[in-house]
């Protein structure tokens, strides 16, 4: 969660400009504020979304804001309404009906054909040479971004950028994910 850019918010804005308060105060209460968003969506990336456009348009009202003790409120205020004209503007795709349609698309996998693959895709990450098996298990396997990855085993994210890359053309020509393709 970052502030808004500390430069015009829009065109014909150049009258904002940076707020270090503003800025102080999104660090220390995001946390916070973030946990009142999640509260108000199901999913956690619309509450980020959520808390960035209330933070907007505080960021846009700072200057009129006369007590900043009390932000917390102004911002909780911002979330709500946000929320609530979101909430009016959303397109309604559900009807009900006296019958639900059996959901047309593909079979589930075999949970065994699953295994098989899972078991030939780590047969063949094991073939990889040690540098690159570490960096393409901690960048799939263990979902770390190519910085984290890179901090890791303390080398650039170019080396990890490339290391990977090489890793998963000789994953792609192993003979055994053949069929897999």
């Amino acid at each position: 969660m970052t502030p808004p850019p500390s430069g015009p918010v829009c065109a014909g804005a150049s009258q904002y400009a940076s707020y270090p308060s503003f800025s102080s105060y999104v660090r220390a209460r995001g946390p916070v504020l973030l946990r009142t968003a999640r509260s108000l969506t199901a999913n956690p990336s619309d509450a980020e979304d959520l808390l960035q456009t209330a933070l907007t348009k505080t960021f846009v009202a700072w200057e009129r804001i006369e007590d900043h003790r009390a932000l917390d409120g102004y911002v909780r205020r911002a979330l709500l309404n946000t929320r609530t004209s979101q909430w009016r503007k959303r397109k309604v795709d559900e009807f009900a009906c006296e019958e639900l349609p059996e959901p047309t698309g593909l079979p589930e996998p075999d949970p065994a054909d699953r295994q098989v693959l899972h078991d030939a895709m780590w047969r063949a990450v094991l073939k990889l040479p040690e540098r690159q098996r570490q960096m393409v298990v901690l960048r799939y396997y263990e979902d770390l971004s190519e910085a984290q990855t890179a901090e890791v085993l303390g080398v650039s994210v170019g080396t990890v950028k490339s290391a990977v890359s090489r890793a998963l053309g000789k994953l792609r020509e192993d003979p055994e994910l053949t069929p897999v393709r």
